[in-house]
């Protein structure tokens, strides 16, 4: 999924007449910081900084703690759909902080005045206040495929899943010349599991390669012996 897709699936869902503009939020998070779904449905407001409207600094920055995901009444304790963990692949009780772009805290910052929400609020809640449903953001991400991608795309692997949002944004960064390490930081991974995955999702850096190499020069000339 490239940006210009993204940016058209996630208008579309903007202007879905219901829930839409709650529901832009939840994907523009996923978009503009490389979430997974189920550490962005467990987020409260009060994990998210943001600065002054008239402040020269306008990122964001979102703390991550939590992750909630659908693992089934049959499999938790409580009979909840969602259990409540800690962040994959970190210890026990350990968080991470990325920034969001200036873009991301203009959204954040109208959707926490629309709906009105306290610090200890849900930041994406569902229709009746509580967890925003899985099968509620997969129908509405479903729905705008379908309404924004030809055909042949939508039938695609194309942005078919959530999750791909974060693949998308994840790419980017390193596309962009983020360092793998400050990558693998914000988005939760280790380096290696990080450059497995999106090693052939680079592209498009060759040719500035190319130019620090050839910057760098080569073999010293030797002085002609004879």
């Amino acid at each position: 999924m490239n940006a210009d897709q993204a940016a058209a699936l996630l208008d579309w869902v903007r202007r879905r007449p219901r829930g839409g503009r709650r529901l832009h939020a939840f994907f523009a998070t996923l978009y503009y910081y490389g979430l997974r779904p189920e550490e962005a449905v467990a987020m409260r407001v009060e994990d998210v900084t943001i600065p002054g409207p008239d402040a020269r600094d306008q990122w964001c920055e979102l703390l991550i703690h939590t992750a909630t995901p659908e693992v089934g009444k049959q499999w938790t304790d409580s009979g909840e759909i969602h259990e409540e963990r800690d962040l994959k692949g970190r210890a026990e009780g350990e968080t991470r902080t990325a920034p969001g772009h200036p873009a991301l805290t203009r959204i954040l910052r109208q959707h926490i005045e629309d709906e009105q929400l306290e610090p200890g609020d849900l930041l994406f809640q569902g229709e009746t206040g509580g967890i925003l449903a899985g099968s509620v953001i997969r129908r509405a991400w479903r729905s705008a495929r379908k309404a924004v991608l030809p055909p042949h795309v939508f039938e695609s692997p194309t942005g078919k899943r959530v999750y791909d949002n974060r693949h998308t944004r994840l790419t980017k960064w390193l596309n962009d010349g983020i360092p793998p390490a400050q990558v693998a930081e914000w988005a939760g991974n280790s380096v290696p599991v990080l450059l497995a995955t999106y090693a052939r999702c680079v592209d498009g850096q060759l040719p500035d390669l190319k130019k620090r190499l050839e910057a760098a020069g080569d073999l010293p000339e030797l002085p002609d012996a004879g």
